[in-house]
């Protein structure tokens, strides 16, 4: 009993009784713990305010060079644009000057008759006449698409866009329904004009359109809505609209009034004339 009686008196011996002795001292001597961490946040927070201050200070400093570079770039865009707009507004009198040129060597060139027929054929001159109306417009909740053939993904859906093809598709099928002269959007096409796409926007002998596209065909008017219509590219037109939601409408006019071609200037072509046997 006296054994137990030890042991339950005296649990630890001296040496942890004096560790523990020596470890109490030692955290009375130094700072307690929640001082510390506080203290290591006050150091880092100061280090923080001094990153961010000399930053602020760094695009205080920066500032006026940046403003006064994008004044520069600024100002050169606008130089070159108004310079490329001067130039543009060359390009159109050169060509009016060209045109109306070659309408004087048509008439020189022959009767009347037949100057004023090549002028019409050739859309060097103006015409006016009977025809059809066609309106061409991209769906309500058309949106830039993505890449990719639009027929051949599914953004298309998405977007409904008018694309370059598809006025193609319509111009030629407008041809071939016996039109006699074809403008869209007051651009007179002519055997030399091209429609192509530049990113997004549809290209008329490099001239971009914005829709809705008026498209304006002289001819018989009646006759040339109906064979448009029932022809492929009239059901491809109409197809279109019922898949993609495109917007169209057709109308027969009493007199359409299209411009004459901006330029029709042929460097490769040359006449065959029949030489006479004596």
């Amino acid at each position: 009993m006296s054994l137990l009686t030890n042991v339950m008196d005296h649990s630890l011996d001296d040496g942890y009784a004096e560790a523990a002795a020596r470890k109490k001292a030692e955290g009375a001597g130094g700072l307690p713990k929640t001082l510390r961490a506080k203290l290591g946040l006050a150091a880092g927070l100061v280090l923080a305010a001094l990153v961010v201050t000399v930053g602020a200070a760094q695009a205080r400093v920066a500032a006026p060079v940046v403003a006064k570079e994008r004044e520069e770039l600024i100002d050169r865009i606008d130089r070159e644009t108004e310079t490329a707009d001067k130039l543009e507004s060359n390009v159109d009198k050169l060509r009016d000057d060209v045109s109306a040129r070659q309408r004087e060597a048509l008439m020189k060139s022959g009767d009347s008759d037949q100057a004023d027929l090549m002028g019409l054929l050739s859309g060097a001159t103006q015409v006016h006449g009977p025809g059809v109306k066609l309106l061409v417009d991209d769906a309500k909740e058309a949106s830039t698409g993505g890449d990719g053939d639009p027929r051949e993904t599914s953004g298309f859906s998405d977007t409904g866009r008018v694309r370059d093809r598809d006025m193609q598709r319509v111009v030629n099928g407008l041809w071939a329904s016996g039109a006699e002269a074809v403008s869209v959007n007051g651009q007179r096409l002519t055997a030399l004009s091209a429609i192509r796409a530049a990113g997004d926007a549809i290209l008329v002998d490099n001239k971009p359109l914005v829709p809705p596209y008026t498209v304006l065909a002289v001819g018989d008017g009646k006759r040339l809505s109906t064979r448009f219509q029932n022809s492929a590219d009239g059901l491809y037109l109409h197809a279109l609209q019922e898949n993609f939601g495109i917007r169209t409408a057709i109308s027969v006019e009493e007199d359409l009034r299209l411009p004459a071609a901006p330029s029709v200037i042929v460097r490769t072509a040359q006449p065959k004339t029949e030489k006479g046997t004596s």
